[in-house]
């Protein structure tokens, strides 16, 4: 029964497995891909990194060696103050060198300026003195020289900073990397004492001025105060006390006055309303008030008694009613004492409020106005003051500075000074080496594995059947990858010859793979998408082997254009394939004999005419019928399926089509553009086969069944 053609899927689609039980991919990685993958590639990889390594040789040859010194500087943060300290002199001296201030005096070394000073102490623009240049581009000549050259940078976690200078010259790198250490730590010293002097000469300076405008502000303080009678700031608080005094006098003499007068008009009101006084207030607790009423009370007895015992006209009653009008008449002016007093008194205290309240008057004046001239005075005392403490900042500063002047130590100093080197350090031949090596072994890498993404041909049956999902047949070797030196020759002819050879064995595997494939294969044919596949070759050695089984096989020349077979048989004939189609010749006249394996051949005639009707009309359906009756099997080698279009035609005749892919080179777009122009159904597809196969390479190339020829290659000897 004939296998169904199965057309290449489309990209992204997944196909099945073509073989019942084919065991899937395992998600792993492969460590045999990647080893193949370098075996395949590695004449590239290698080209690439000799290429490399020329490369870097030369660049390493032409160039010129340069020498590198380095001086080491250590920094002291335990410096021992002889004067006053600067804040960043005393975090020094605390041991505060922290990492950002110690990678800042690391651009302090290679700084614009510290080069400008190098480059002066050295005297170097003398050497880039030309007569087409100044003095000034000469100078500026040698700093870029120098700049270009230095380098600085800080000794693992240490206080220890290296400065390094790189030259043609190992004498003048070690001499110009000195000079740097040098003006760090001699400089630095140096332009800080210059720096005082400057600062020392100004702030003398600024201090006169000071002195003088503080001076000015406290005249005019001292004016200001005796104009305003103001003798010191106390005042104010004097005048505020005496406010609060009057203020509490004031409301005390208030509630006096007002309690006079209400006893007063209490007492008035008393005595106008018809009473004699006697119950006025202030005449109930008069000791004089209180003898007389006691008298008043014993002449009011006396009469009592007197006028039970003797009538009105008796002279001591009279006498007694005489005492009594005496008393109460003292009675009465007494109480009228009284309510003069309170008149007095109420008088007395209104004229105090008064006087009191006048008190507080002139007080608060007087305050309003301090309080005015104290606003003015609280200025002119500010700027006094605020005059007075810049002068004394300035004084301070100036006692400082004076004390440093002449005394400062430096915070570093060389701890090896720069030796002129007797090795170049650059070039480096060895890095260089080693760096050309790495970029040789990645652009050798990155070349081959572009070189593997844009090969597209087949190099194992797994990637058909992968990448394809057709069916793989076997792979046919390379005469000369499997046979010796001596026994190289005519494949056609080796099948023959060597019949224990693996090239014959793999005709052999081709025949069972087949058989498996297709249920008995009567018509057979081999074809291929492109020329010069190897599809003639595979015919020829495939019926020759078949025949030397001893079976009857029929080999059918249908490439007109080429005529592989019929050129391999060589000689003239008349007659041939078109002939018997046309019926011009019978089958067995026109059939010629391999005498070696009895294959019958039926080739092309010497004719050049082409009749592609013929190949593909009811005549060739007659003849293989026939021919499928008088032989055990009938192979067609056909034309390539994409330049000729009768191939489609004769390969829907087939019982069994086998597509021939030469091995690495047949490209797989045209293997699925053969695919695409196969009608589906109509092609007894039995799958796909490898021709000329480097045995000997293919181990490099991924698992198939030719990766384990060496162990059993002596199958074949």
């Amino acid at each position: 029964m004939n296998q169904p053609i199965v057309l290449a899927p489309p990209p992204g689609v997944i196909v099945p497995p073509v073989r019942p039980g084919a065991a899937e991919t395992p998600d792993r990685i492969d460590p045999g891909i990647l080893i193949a993958f370098l075996r395949r590639r590695w004449p590239i990889m290698l080209g690439m990194l000799l290429a490399s390594l020329a490369s870097g040789f030369a660049l390493t040859a032409t160039r010129t060696p340069t020498y590198l010194a380095t001086a080491e500087i250590t920094l002291d943060p335990k410096v021992e103050p002889i004067a006053p300290l600067t804040d960043e002199d005393r975090l020094a001296a605390q041991g505060g060198m922290g990492e950002t201030w110690i990678d800042t005096q690391v651009e302090v070394i290679t700084s614009s300026d510290n080069v400008a000073a190098v480059v002066d102490r050295l005297a170097l623009p003398r050497r880039f003195a030309r007569d087409d240049r100044t003095a000034a581009q000469a100078r500026q000549a040698a700093i870029d020289y120098v700049a270009g050259g230095v380098s600085a940078f800080r000794s693992g976690a240490t206080y220890t900073l290296s400065v390094s200078f790189e030259s043609e010259d190992a004498q003048e790198a070690a001499r110009i990397a000195n000079a740097f250490a040098a003006q760090y730590t001699e400089g630095g010293v140096t332009e800080k004492e210059a720096a005082d002097t400057r600062a020392l000469r100004e702030i003398g300076a600024r201090m006169a001025k000071a002195s003088t405008q503080a001076s000015a502000d406290a005249a005019v303080l001292s004016h200001y105060r005796l104009a305003h009678d103001l003798p010191s700031t106390s005042d104010r608080s004097l005048t505020e006390q005496e406010i609060s005094a009057y203020n509490q006098e004031v409301t005390s003499a208030r509630a006096q006055a007002a309690e006079d007068a209400a006893r007063l008009a209490t007492a008035r009101q008393q005595l106008g309303s018809g009473s004699s006084g006697e119950d006025v207030g202030e005449s109930l607790g008069s000791p004089v008030i209180a003898s007389l009423r006691q008298q008043q009370s014993a002449y009011a007895a006396e009469i009592a008694s007197l006028s039970s015992k003797y009538g009105p006209r008796h002279p001591d009653l009279q006498r007694a009613r005489s005492q009594l009008a005496s008393v109460d008449a003292q009675i009465a002016e007494e109480i009228g004492r009284v309510v003069s007093n309170l008149s007095a008194k109420a008088a007395v205290s209104q004229r105090r409020l008064g006087s009191l309240s006048g008190s507080l008057r002139a007080s608060e004046g007087a305050l309003r106005r301090d309080n005015v001239a104290m606003v003015d005075l609280q200025d002119l005392e500010q700027r006094a003051q605020a005059s007075r403490q810049l002068y004394e900042s300035y004084l301070g500063r100036y006692k400082e500075l004076a004390a440093r002047i002449g005394i400062r130590q430096p915070q570093a100093r060389v701890l090896h000074p720069a030796q002129p080197s007797d090795r170049p350090a650059r070039p480096d031949i060895l890095l260089n080496m080693v760096l050309a090596g790495a970029i040789g072994l990645g652009l050798g890498l990155a070349c081959a594995i572009a070189a593997e993404l844009m090969f597209s041909g087949f190099t194992t049956g797994e990637e058909i059947e992968r990448r394809l999902g057709l069916r793989y047949l076997c792979s046919i070797p390379e005469l000369g990858s499997v046979a010796s030196r001596k026994a190289r020759g005519d494949p056609v002819d080796a099948v023959v010859e060597q019949p224990r050879s693996a090239f014959a064995e793999a005709f052999r595997n081709l025949r069972a793979s087949i058989a498996f494939a297709v249920e008995s294969p009567r018509i057979i044919a081999v074809t291929s998408a492109l020329p010069a596949e190897g599809k003639t070759t595979v015919a020829l050695c495939l019926a020759r082997s078949m025949a030397g089984a001893s079976d009857a096989i029929l080999l059918i020349d249908c490439d007109v254009r080429r005529r592989g077979v019929s050129r391999w048989i060589g000689g003239t004939r008349e007659i041939g394939l078109l002939e018997v189609l046309r019926g011009d010749a019978r089958l067995e006249d026109a059939i010629v004999i391999d005498p070696r394996t009895g294959l019958s051949i039926l080739p092309l005639s010497a004719a050049r005419e082409e009749d592609h009707a013929l190949l593909t009309g009811p005549a060739m359906d007659a003849l293989l019928a026939a021919a499928g009756q008088g032989f055990d099997a009938v192979i067609m080698d056909t034309a390539p399926v994409l330049p000729m279009a009768d191939a489609r035609l004769l390969l829907g005749k087939a019982d069994a089509a086998v597509i021939a892919a030469r091995w690495r080179r047949t490209p797989e777009a045209a293997i699925r553009s053969l695919l695409r122009l196969l009608p589906e159904g109509a092609v007894g597809l039995a799958g796909a086969i490898l021709t000329r196969v480097d045995v000997r390479k293919q181990a490099a190339f991924g698992l198939d069944e030719n990766a384990f020829y060496k162990a059993y290659k002596d199958y074949y000897a």
